[in-house]
């Protein structure tokens, strides 16, 4: 008997946060890894992780913009060139 397909409320709700969409992305990783996941399981999967990817991707650009793309500049010298760090 084939097996019903999985309802719309049945989906995991997508997550909100950076934490939980990298959760997310582990745990889906951890199971496609393992080699245990069902290939009608695969395809969900795929589809669930880009939504957490996609929620991380945003958070990380949303971060790069706040901080100036490059982060934060180095400190200067007085001749305008980066200072090194001495090694001791």
């Amino acid at each position: 008997m084939p097996r019903p397909a999985a309802k719309p409320s049945a989906a995991k709700k997508a997550p909100v946060t950076y934490r939980e969409a990298y959760a997310a992305l582990a745990r889906i990783a951890a199971e496609l890894e393992s080699g245990e996941a069902d290939l009608d399981r695969v395809l969900p999967l795929i589809q669930e992780a880009q939504v957490a990817y996609e929620v991380c991707r945003g958070r990380i650009e949303a971060l790069q913009a706040a901080l100036g793309e490059n982060g934060p500049a180095p400190e200067e010298t007085e001749e305008g060139e980066p200072e090194d760090e001495e090694l001791e």
